[in-house]
């Protein structure tokens, strides 16, 4: 049977690719990796780049060239065959990281290269660094018994991020709603409606309207469902996923995994000298200590609470008066926000759908980065892929060049893993006998086309795009040779949201808009009027989305730098505190939401979440150049392309930043975008 994990060249070939093929596949690579590495430290020394470097990287990338298509299909395309296989490999790879981190020899080859008199470029330098440190953070430094305890940790830790994601997973797709009465939908607008319908006959049911936990499917609920039971219904379902209580209290419940988790980082980062795992876990990233994070969120917290404590005041003194609703609880204030916003800007988020169809936003949004870097975007028919609704483009400099691929994934589906994200499917890598282009996966979960509408997308949801979009052109200008520091490989973890964050900004300006939307039927670009509410609602409400995220990067970075063995994870201790401090929505005492936070237990933000409020200083400082010199300002655009996109991991963040931006970041322009006095 020939193997298509096997065959390396050129793009994967999804169709052919089975569950059977996985193990196979990885075992081969391991065992040839480790063969070859075993020759290359054999040779004769003095090491150089080109005799141990060099080849080292192709092992890796040949490695990840296999594994990368089946950790993405186990993610869009879930099955119990692939999960099976999937998972029956996470130790095996996790075994050979270890291995390698821990390898002594392999260490004092990297460090004879680093030391050595060769002249190496910058990104060399750089990429060399970085493996001295991760070698350290693999434990090549321990005793023996340490390391044989810090590998069993990996491969167990390894396990338990991917139980956490297929619980959730699992718990999603489990709950699902059929409704016969129109009259319990009232206040749905027509394109939730339309998905409803769409969805129930789609699982067979002739007639009524299907609810599931699938965000284009619930948050219309939570925003525009006159019915309070049914929207009470829908966040229990939803806020008590993976856990031990709800609808299906105790079947995937998550909460011994996470203490798990927790356990074994803080195992792991003592093992290395770090006193928890927070510490640990800033070594990556540009923060320098644990005090500056929390300072910093800390900061963030004392300017945004009483501007997110009179917003909450604001609704609910709305919500007496307008609707004698005495008290709101969690499940109305979507709900209430959305009336209290269409009474003071007039515009609705519906009301914006009909401007967003798909082609006109994907079109528009590549004709701002052409005006922006001057690289044209096209798409290319015929690629094998893992879904039929899957498209694929390529980029192209001004020279006609091939820069990068990417594969386009929108729809919400069963089966597929929430949220939106970009991941690397191949990695630039360039060489005397070598010239690979990188490709990305970009996945989003937004509502597909209903009957013979195109798929129409919420502002919210254009801004998602463009979020992962800038990851994306991240992972795909690189102009970086060496895979282990091309695009987003070796960026300091908090601020890899930087070019992410930065592309939002033009989903706001006019000038963008007129090229991202256009009418679904006319054509016509958003009228003038309806520009004008939208932009005086940018803000709304902008301090309780602030002290929400703000919660969210307390929590995480706090059960990870408070962690003691003696007493637990103290999970929802430690979160009630945070939210006593800066939540100024208090949920129900039912809401399990740590049993779905998957960024943190089965992503790659543990201690990290504040990463997306550290970038965006960084973002915010950098559209500010933008707002003074003209947002499509070529010089501005070719200098954050050459300065920031193209380097990748190539510098440190901050060197990148201050070349680009002439100077230290000011929190300041955060604080002006989100509407927040400084």
């Amino acid at each position: 049977m020939t193997n298509p994990l096997l065959e390396l060249e050129g793009l994967p070939p999804f169709s052919r690719i089975k569950p059977a093929h996985v193990e196979p596949a990885i075992d081969q690579l391991l065992r040839i990796s480790r063969e070859k590495t075993e020759t290359l430290l054999k040779s004769a020394a003095p090491f150089t780049w080109a005799s141990i470097i060099a080849p080292l990287e192709r092992l890796d990338d040949r490695l990840g060239r296999a594994w990368s298509p089946v950790n993405h299909m186990n993610s869009v395309v879930n099955s119990d065959e692939l999960r099976q296989a999937y998972n029956a490999c996470l130790p095996k790879l996790s075994e050979y990281a270890t291995e390698m981190g821990q390898n002594e020899r392999l260490f004092n080859a990297y460090k004879a290269v680093a030391e050595g008199n060769e002249k190496l470029d910058t990104a060399q330098r750089k990429l060399l660094k970085n493996a001295l440190r991760d070698f350290h953070l693999s434990g090549v430094d321990l005793a023996q018994e340490k390391k044989v305890r810090f590998k069993e940790i990996s491969q167990q830790l390894s396990k338990l991020g991917s139980q956490f994601e297929e619980n959730l997973l699992d718990a999603t797709n489990a709950w699902s709603k059929l409704i016969t009465d129109a009259q319990e939908l009232a206040g749905l607008p027509e394109s939730a409606l339309g998905l409803a319908r769409q969805t129930a006959e789609a699982r067979g049911e002739q007639q009524g309207w299907m609810l599931t936990l699938e965000f284009p499917s619930y948050l219309p609920v939570m925003t525009y469902a006159d019915n309070r039971e049914l929207r009470r219904e829908l966040y229990w379902a939803f806020s008590t996923r993976a856990s031990d209580q709800g609808p299906h209290a105790g079947q995937w419940d998550n909460s011994e995994t996470i203490e798990h988790i927790l356990r074994l980082r803080h195992e792991q980062a003592q093992l290395l000298g770090f006193d928890n795992y927070a510490e640990r876990s800033l070594a990556k990233k540009m923060a320098e200590s644990s005090e500056q994070v929390m300072n910093f969120l800390e900061d963030l917290t004392s300017r945004s609470h009483l501007q997110a404590r009179a917003e909450l005041d604001e609704l609910r003194s709305f919500a007496a008066e307008q609707y004698q609703a005495d008290q709101i609880e969690a499940w109305d204030i979507a709900y209430y926000s959305e009336k209290l916003r269409q009474q003071r800007y007039d515009i609705t988020q519906e009301e914006l759908k009909p401007y967003f169809p798909e082609n006109r936003v994907l079109q528009g949004m590549f004709a701002v980065v052409n005006r922006l870097y001057g690289i044209e975007i096209s798409e290319t028919e015929g690629v094998d892929s893992w879904h039929p609704d899957v498209r694929f483009f390529e980029i192209r400099d001004r020279l006609g060049a091939l820069r990068g691929q990417f594969y386009l994934d929108l729809y919400a589906r069963p089966k597929k893993r929430g949220g939106a994200w970009m991941d690397g499917c191949i990695d630039r890598m360039s060489g005397d006998d070598c010239e690979q282009i990188p490709v990305a996966f970009l996945t989003c979960n937004f509502s597909p086309p209903v009957g013979n509408k195109p798929a129409l997308f919420t502002h919210d949801e254009v801004e998602t795009l463009f979020h992962e979009f800038g990851h994306g052109l991240h992972h795909l200008l690189t102009r970086v040779d060496y895979p282990g520091v091309a695009g987003i490989n070796g960026v300091a973890w908090d601020a890899v949201e930087l070019p992410s964050q930065f592309m939002e900004n033009w989903c706001w300006e006019r000038e963008a808009l007129d090229l991202i939307s256009g009418h679904f039927e006319s054509g016509e670009p958003i009228p003038e009027p309806l520009y004008r509410k939208m932009k005086a609602a940018k803000n709304f409400q902008s301090g309780m989305q602030m002290v929400r995220q703000l919660e969210f990067s307390l929590f995480d970075f706090r059960i990870h730098r408070e962690y003691d063995p003696m007493h637990g994870g103290r999970v929802y201790e430690i979160l009630n505190q945070v939210r006593e401090q800066v939540a100024v929505v208090t949920p129900p005492d039912f809401n399990r939401f740590a049993q779905g936070f998957s960024h943190i237990f089965a992503g790659g933000y543990a201690a990290g979440y504040f990463s997306y409020k550290w970038a965006e200083v960084l973002s915010a400082d950098a559209f500010s150049l933008f707002e003074e010199k003209g947002i499509f300002d070529p010089d501005t655009g070719a200098s954050f392309l050459h300065n920031i996109l193209e380097q990748g991991g190539s510098k440190d963040a901050m060197e990148l930043f201050i070349t680009f931006r002439g100077r230290k970041p000011k929190i300041d322009a955060l604080l002006q975008h989100s509407g927040i006095a400084a």
